[in-house]
């Protein structure tokens, strides 16, 4: 088992995270308030922009693999290296989706 420093970009905030631990289950250890909803790799809202680091994140669903090398959905993903983090970061498959809904909406 090995431990890495993940570091939330712009909060100040950092936690150690070991390789087996989900990084949502370590900021709720460390009673740091990170978005989430589903915990099962689905609804984005645990999403975050991987700005330095590696994650592992094979359950994550919800993201392309194009985005999975780009986004942690911190429910799933686990680090394997340091990492610096942004969180509220969205992917674009989720932008657009709230683009493409609220377009609908407009018609109605």
């Amino acid at each position: 088992m090995t431990d890495y420093t993940v570091e939330f970009v712009g909060t100040g905030e950092t936690i150690t995270v070991s390789d087996k631990q989900t990084i949502l289950k370590a900021c709720i250890e460390e009673g740091i308030a990170q978005e989430y909803s589903c915990r099962v790799g689905m609804c984005l809202a645990c999403s975050a922009e991987i700005l330095e680091g590696e994650v592992t994140q094979p359950a994550a669903r919800g993201l392309t693999d194009e985005e999975a090398e780009k986004y942690a959905l911190t429910c799933m993903a686990r680090p394997q290296s340091d990492l610096k983090l942004e969180r509220g970061i969205y992917p674009p498959s989720i932008e657009d989706d709230a683009a493409a809904t609220g377009a609908a909406a407009d018609d109605d």
